[in-house]
């Protein structure tokens, strides 16, 4: 039982899924050092994700730099926040979390998705607190998530990518519009989660 309930918790930590609206998004600039509200009813864990994406397309991405947030320990870390409307995993997804003895495996063998369009046609929004370690432009060049996070603060980004590795401590997927009896689910990654300890 104990397990179980760990394992929830490790869970939560990994993918995210509210209806509530988000208003983060409307708040003034925040100095660097001020902690940003996640906007979910928990905090991550010091622990992060190692987040693989062999294949990916990424639509409208924006990059906020130099953010702060607290983890779960009461420590804080200052990365970046990334916002899609949709993250398409078109080939291969593996999360990896080593954490107090046990290691949590979400496997997606082929396409996946956060977020997207609701079936009313309204975008969804997921959020990723972290920091990207490598991302591949289809045919052009690797290497080039420095120049990601230039452009991306200033203008969404649209882009089919290959080799993403991040390092994350989040991610958060909504249905900004839902109604009260929606049933979408903007969180679609069919695969299995394994746990071991040694």
């Amino acid at each position: 039982m104990r397990r179980t309930l760990a394992v929830a918790a490790v869970l939560l930590v990994a993918v995210a899924t509210a209806v509530l609206p988000d208003r983060a998004g409307n708040a003034a600039p925040r100095a660097a050092a001020e902690v940003v509200p996640l906007g979910v009813p928990f905090l991550p864990s010091p622990y992060p994700l190692d987040v693989r994406i062999d294949s990916l397309v990424a639509t409208s991405l924006t990059a906020e730099l130099g953010v702060t947030i607290r983890l779960s320990d009461g420590s804080t870390v200052q990365t970046n926040k990334y916002t899609f409307t949709k993250l398409k995993v078109s080939r291969h997804m593996r999360v990896t979390q080593r954490a107090d003895g046990h290691t949590l495996t979400i496997d997606v063998p082929n396409q996946g998705s956060l977020g997207g369009y609701d079936s009313a046609g309204n975008p969804e929004t997921t959020t990723m607190w972290g920091t990207i370690d490598n991302i591949c432009v289809l045919l052009i060049a690797c290497h080039i998530q420095d120049l990601l996070n230039f452009f991306g603060q200033f203008i969404p980004l649209t882009s089919g990518a290959t080799d993403f590795r991040g390092t994350i401590y989040a991610i958060r997927t909504v249905d900004d519009h839902a109604a009260l009896n929606s049933t979408d689910n903007p969180v679609h990654l069919p695969g299995t989660i394994t746990v071991t300890s040694p």
